[in-house]
C-alpha cells in the first residue's frame, strides 16, 4: 500500500481504476468521475458502526466492523480482482482513513498494488474549490434564447477552440423547459465534480468559451468562484432576429408531448402573466407552435436583458448574425476574439 496526494492520484487515474470504498449513499451524493463503488459497508452497516462508535467507543466500532466485513471478504476481493488493471488500483474513502487502508490491506492479500488517496475524497473536494477559482481567460458566448449558443460552442470546439458546456454537464438546458429530453440532473456536488473533470483537461494558457448562464441551471448551481469569473469577463453577444429564433425553438421543442410543454409553461405562470399563459397554452393545443414560441421569447428576452444589464457594458460586444448558421457564426466569433487579443497587445 502506498499513500499518494490528490495530484498524483488524478494523474494515475487515467491508467489505473479508481475504487471508492465509501457507502453507496456517499457515492451517489458525489464521487470522482469514472470511479467504481466497492463499498466496504452498505448504508445500513455504516449507520450501525457509527452508532456503535458514539455509544461504545472506537474499539467496539472496530469489532463490529470485523463482524460485518468478515463474511464478505471473498466477494470484495473478487470484485477488486475483476476491476484491477495490471494488478493496480487507486483507493479512497472520505478522509483516507481506516476504510480505504483496510481495503488496501485486503486487496494486497492477492497481490494487488494499491495506492490510497491521502486525505481521501475530502482532499479532492478541497482541490476542486481551489482550482475552479483559478484565474484564466474566459470568453462568454452571449445571446438570447433560441440563438443556438450550444451548437455554436460545439462548432468552436471543432475549429480548435476550448469550451466548457455547463448545460451538458448539468443535463439541463437552463430554461424552465431545460429538462425536456434530458437525463436526470446530477447532485450539485457531482455537477461540480463533472465540471472539474473537464476543467482539469483544459489548457489554462489559452482562452475558454462558456455559454452565458444564470447562477442556477435547473437544480444545479455553478460553483461561485467560476461564476464570479464568468460575470466579470468579456462577452461576445450574438444578436439574431426573433423570427429565426422562433424557428429554432419550434424545431427543438415541438417534438415533445404537449402535456410536458404545458406543465413547463405553467411553472412560469406568475412571471409570464395569466393572460399570456392561457394564450400560450391555447396556441399549443391548436398546434400553433409559432405563437407559443413568440410569447415565451418575449418573456425570456426581457429576463436575459435584465441579467445582461448587471454586467459591465464595456465588456460586452454585440455581433449581428443574420442566419442560424453555427459554423459561420463560430468563424465570426473566432475572428472577433483574435481581434480582441491584438487590440489588447497594441493597447
Amino acid at each position: 500500500m502506498k499513500t499518494i496526494d490528490i495530484n498524483k492520484f488524478l494523474q494515475y487515474s487515467s491508467k489505473i481504476p479508481v475504487i471508492d470504498v465509501r457507502s453507496p449513499a456517499e457515492f451517489e451524493k458525489g464521487h470522482i468521475p469514472n470511479a467504481i463503488n466497492i463499498p466496504i459497508f452498505d448504508n445500513a452497516e455504516r449507520a450501525i458502526i457509527g452508532t456503535r462508535y458514539k455509544q461504545n467507543g472506537k474499539e467496539a466500532a472496530v469489532f463490529s466492523a470485523f463482524d460485518i466485513v468478515a463474511p464478505k471478504m471473498k466477494k470484495l476481493v473478487l470484485n477488486a480482482k475483476q476491476v484491477a488493471k495490471n494488478n493496480k488500483l487507486l483507493l479512497h474513502c472520505w478522509r483516507g482513513g481506516l476504510r480505504s487502508k483496510n481495503m488496501a490491506w485486503l486487496f494486497s492479500s492477492i497481490d494487488i498494488d494499491c495506492y490510497v488517496l491521502d486525505g481521501g475524497y475530502k482532499a479532492y473536494r478541497k482541490m476542486i474549490r481551489e482550482e475552479l477559482g483559478e484565474k484564466i481567460e474566459i470568453i462568454i458566448l452571449g445571446g438570447m434564447t433560441g440563438s443556438g449558443k450550444t451548437d455554436i460552442l460545439h462548432e468552436l470546439q471543432k475549429k480548435g477552440e476550448q469550451m466548457l458546456d455547463l448545460e451538458a454537464l448539468s443535463n439541463h438546458k437552463g430554461s424552465v423547459f431545460g429538462a425536456l429530453g434530458q437525463n436526470e440532473q446530477p447532485t450539485n456536488e457531482q455537477f461540480e465534480n463533472n465540471i472539474h473533470e473537464k476543467w482539469n483537461k483544459l489548457d489554462k494558457s489559452n482562452r475558454i468559451w462558456i455559454e452565458d448562464e444564470s447562477y442556477k441551471i435547473g437544480t444545479n448551481c455553478i460553483p461561485e468562484t467560476l461564476y464570479h469569473q464568468m460575470r466579470n469577463t468579456n462577452v461576445l453577444k450574438i444578436n439574431i432576429q426573433k423570427d429565426i429564433r422562433v424557428k429554432r425553438l419550434i424545431k427543438e421543442y415541438a417534438l415533445f408531448d404537449k402535456k410536458f410543454i404545458e406543465n413547463s409553461i405553467r411553472k412560469i405562470d406568475r412571471r409570464l402573466g395569466g393572460q399570456n399563459t392561457e394564450q400560450a397554452i391555447s396556441a399549443l393545443q391548436n398546434d400553433n407552435y409559432k405563437e407559443v414560441a413568440s410569447i415565451l421569447l418575449d418573456y425570456y428576452d426581457k429576463a436575459y436583458l435584465h441579467g445582461l444589464s448587471k454586467r459591465d457594458e464595456s465588456l460586452i460586444e454585440n455581433i449581428l448574425i443574420e442566419n442560424d448558421d453555427p459554423d459561420y457564426t463560430a468563424n465570426i466569433l473566432i475572428n472577433k476574439a483574435n481581434n480582441m487579443v491584438e487590440a489588447k497587445i497594441i493597447g
